[in-house]
């Protein structure tokens, strides 16, 4: 790791949901949430499915708070019984739970006003002392507590939280990447890559394989915040194809 990886901020991601681990839904929104924050320097150290249970949530999310710099929940905070997302994350900091009066406005603003017994307002019970992020999709806002940022799991709101949270938090050196194809199986790459990645200590090299065509191949990924060591790294790794009697396809970015 470089002087400036160590730098850039980390994070976890936790998406909450009985549905997603069911298979009954298609989780969308990891890959989203760490193509966006890697584009601003912040390193996705770890990612967890859990189910919508208070003492998993509230372990889950305590855990990651201690141990990275920014935490980011999906799932849980709609009008139903099982969306307990709010309520176990103000448990966890030992905070009571309350209707916010901005929430309820932001919310009102977007569908009219809200009735005392309708369900929707629900979804405007936060921890107390909880910052808003704002909801341009549908009106309901997720929050933030301490280092924790709770968002919606419908992809396209979700999508929007996260837009108006990232200019507010810290950012580190962007990650790029690099994807180098061969039609060689990975075993006849590992010694040759494995040499590669200890004379290049500044990228991350992963190795994927796929089959296609009747044959396999690997996708070769360099990835780093330096983009001319990217260029170096790319460079060894298509001599190494080369030599080994394979073509190397470089994918454009």
């Amino acid at each position: 790791m470089t002087e400036n990886q160590a730098l850039n901020p980390t994070a976890g991601i936790i998406i909450i949901g009985n549905e997603i681990l069911s298979g009954r839904t298609q989780d969308l929104n990891l890959s989203y949430i760490a193509d966006k924050l890697g584009s601003h320097g912040v390193k996705i150290a770890e990612a967890t499915i859990i189910t919508d249970e208070e003492a998993v949530i509230i372990k889950t999310v305590l855990e990651y708070s201690k141990a990275y710099d920014f935490v980011f929940t999906t799932g849980g905070i709609g009008p139903t019984h099982d969306d307990i997302t709010a309520a176990s994350i103000a448990k966890a900091f030992s905070l009571d739970l309350e209707v916010n009066n901005t929430a309820l406005t932001m919310m009102e603003n977007q569908w009219g006003k809200v009735k005392q017994d309708d369900n929707r307002t629900i979804m405007a019970m936060m921890p107390v002392g909880a910052k808003l992020i704002d909801n341009p999709i549908s009106g309901s806002p997720g929050f933030n507590i301490e280092n924790v940022y709770v968002m919606a799991g419908i992809p396209e709101v979700m999508r929007a939280m996260l837009d108006c949270i990232l200019p507010s938090i810290k950012h580190g050196s962007p990650f790029n990447s690099q994807t180098v194809k061969c039609y060689l199986s990975e075993s006849v790459l590992a010694k040759g890559l494995k040499e590669i990645q200890k004379s290049h200590l500044e990228v991350e090299i992963g190795s994927y394989p796929f089959w296609t065509k009747g044959s396999f191949g690997a996708s070769i990924v360099i990835r780093g915040t330096n983009n001319l060591e990217i260029l170096k790294t790319v460079k060894q790794v298509c001599n190494l194809i080369k030599t080994l009697g394979a073509e190397p396809i470089i994918e454009v970015a």
